[in-house]
C-alpha cells in the first residue's frame, strides 16, 4: 500500500496493552483530586475554566494536578470493537495482530469489564464518562451520568462481542440499552419526527448526531430482537434528522444557536447511523439522503494532500477524530474499495503527523503549539477501533456476520 499502517497498528495495539486500556481524556479536569478539595468545585465558571484549561493546554498537568488514569466506558468499547475486528481477521488467517484464542480472550476480558462500568438505577443498561464534564454553562454531568452516546458505543461493542463469543450476558445488555433509550430519554418533536436527548438530565436534547445515534442502537435491537416498537421510534429519529439535512447534504451540530457548526466526525456519525438503520431494518427510504450526506462529507472535509479538516469551510484544529472516522465511515457505507486512495493518503498524512514514536496518537494539531497528550479514549481508542477497520476492509475479507459493518 506504500504506508506501513500494520506497523503503525501494532505501535499503537502494543502501547494500549502495555497501558491496560487506562488513561487520562481532554474533558477529565474535574477528576483532579486537588481541585475536589477546594470549594471551586461548587462554582460552574470555575469548573468550566478548569476543565478548558486542561483541555488546551499543550502541557500535561495531571500527574501535578493529581488527576488519575482511569478506564473510559467508551474507550473500552472502542477497544472491544476493534478486537472484534481483528478476530475476524484472525479467522480469515491474518494472525499478525494474534491468534484467535488470544484475541478471543481480550474480547472477553474487554467485554466483561465493559459490563462492571454500567451505571446502574435506570430503565436498561447504560454507560458514562468516568468524570464530571461541564458542558459551558449549560449543564452539568456528574460521572457516570448515562449518555445516548457513550450507551450506543457500549451497546454497538456488546452486540459486536456477542457475534463473536455467543456469550448471552452481552446480548442480554446490548438489548437492554434500548429500554435506556426508549424509556429514559426525552424526546423533543422536530418536524415530522423527534429528537432524542442527549442524557435523562434536562438540557442539551436537540443534538442531531446523537439522537441519530439512539437510532443505531433500536435499529440494532430491532435486528437481533425483533421488536418492532425499537424500529418505530428508530424511524421517528432518523424523520427528524432528514428534515434537518441541509440542502447540500450537511448538518449543523445542533439547534441551539451555540451549536450551528458543522464538521468532519459528527457528519460521520450521521451516516453511519443512517446506513445502520437503513440495513438493519430494511426501509431505504433515505438512500437519497445518505448519497447526498457522503457527497458532502467526502468533498469537504479532506485536503488533496491527505490532511482531514474538522469543518467544512477551515481546517484547524486537526482533530484525530477526523481521520478516524473516515476509515469507519468508508467502512460501514461500503465506499472503502471507491475512496481507497482518499484512506491511504489520509492514513499517511496521519501516521507521519500524528502518531508518536510510543506509538499513540496525538490528540490535535493547531497551527500554534499542538496537544500530543496521550488521551485514551479520545484519541487511542478512536484510532484503534478505526484502523482496524481499515485493516480489516484491506484485506478485502468476505463479510457474513449480521454485524458486518461494524460499529463506529
Amino acid at each position: 500500500m506504500g504506508i506501513d499502517i500494520t506497523q503503525a497498528f501494532l505501535s499503537l495495539k502494543n502501547y494500549c496493552e502495555q497501558e491496560q486500556f487506562k488513561g487520562w481524556d481532554p474533558y477529565d479536569g474535574l477528576n483532579s483530586k486537588l481541585f475536589q478539595a477546594t470549594p471551586l468545585r461548587h462554582w460552574d465558571l470555575a469548573r468550566l475554566a478548569w476543565i478548558q484549561g486542561f483541555k488546551r493546554s499543550p502541557i500535561n498537568f495531571r500527574k501535578i494536578l493529581r488527576v488519575p488514569k482511569g478506564y473510559n466506558a467508551k474507550g473500552i468499547a472502542l477497544f472491544l470493537s476493534g478486537y472484534c475486528n481483528l478476530y475476524e481477521l484472525a479467522q480469515n488467517g491474518n494472525v499478525q495482530f494474534g491468534s484467535e484464542k488470544a484475541i478471543l480472550n481480550q474480547i472477553h476480558e474487554l467485554g466483561d469489564l465493559l459490563l462492571s462500568l454500567k451505571t446502574p438505577h435506570y430503565s436498561g443498561a447504560c454507560w458514562g464518562y468516568n468524570f464530571d464534564w461541564q458542558a459551558r454553562r449549560l449543564f452539568l454531568f456528574p460521572a457516570h451520568t448515562p449518555t445516548v452516546v457513550v450507551t450506543t458505543f457500549c451497546a454497538s461493542a456488546l452486540f459486536a462481542a456477542y457475534e463473536v463469543t455467543k456469550k448471552e450476558a452481552y446480548l442480554k445488555d446490548a438489548l437492554s440499552a434500548c429500554e435506556f433509550i426508549m424509556k429514559d430519554l426525552h424526546r423533543t418533536p422536530y418536524k415530522s419526527g423527534i429528537i432524542l436527548s442527549y442524557s435523562p438530565r434536562k438540557g442539551n436534547d436537540t443534538v442531531f448526531n446523537a439522537s441519530l445515534l439512539g437510532a443505531k442502537t433500536l435499529s440494532l435491537g430491532y435486528a437481533f430482537s425483533g421488536n418492532k416498537v425499537y424500529s418505530a421510534l428508530a424511524k421517528s429519529v432518523v424523520k427528524a434528522a432528514v428534515d434537518a439535512q441541509n440542502p447540500d447534504g450537511s448538518w449543523v451540530y445542533g439547534l441551539l444557536p451555540i451549536q450551528n457548526w458543522i464538521d468532519s466526525f459528527h457528519t460521520g456519525y450521521n451516516l453511519d447511523a443512517l446506513m445502520f438503520y437503513q440495513k438493519f431494518t430494511g426501509d431505504t427510504k433515505y438512500k437519497a439522503n445518505i448519497d447526498k450526506g457522503f457527497d458532502f462529507y467526502i468533498h469537504n472535509f479532506f485536503e488533496k494532500q491527505g490532511i482531514p479538516k474538522y469543518y467544512h469551510d477551515q481546517t484547524y484544529p486537526i482533530d484525530i477524530h477526523c481521520p478516524g472516522q473516515l476509515f469507519v465511515t468508508l467502512n460501514v457505507l461500503g465506499k472503502f474499495e471507491v475512496h481507497q486512495n482518499l484512506a491511504e493518503s489520509v492514513s499517511k498524512w496521519t501516521i507521519d503527523h500524528m502518531q508518536d514514536k510510543s506509538g499513540y496518537f496525538y490528540y490535535q494539531l493547531k497551527r500554534g503549539v499542538s496537544s500530543k497528550i496521550p488521551y485514551m479514549r479520545w484519541s487511542n481508542a478512536f484510532m484503534f477501533n478505526a484502523l482496524s477497520c481499515f485493516l480489516k476492509e484491506s484485506n478485502s475479507f468476505s463479510k457474513k456476520s449480521i454485524l458486518e459493518i461494524n460499529n463506529p
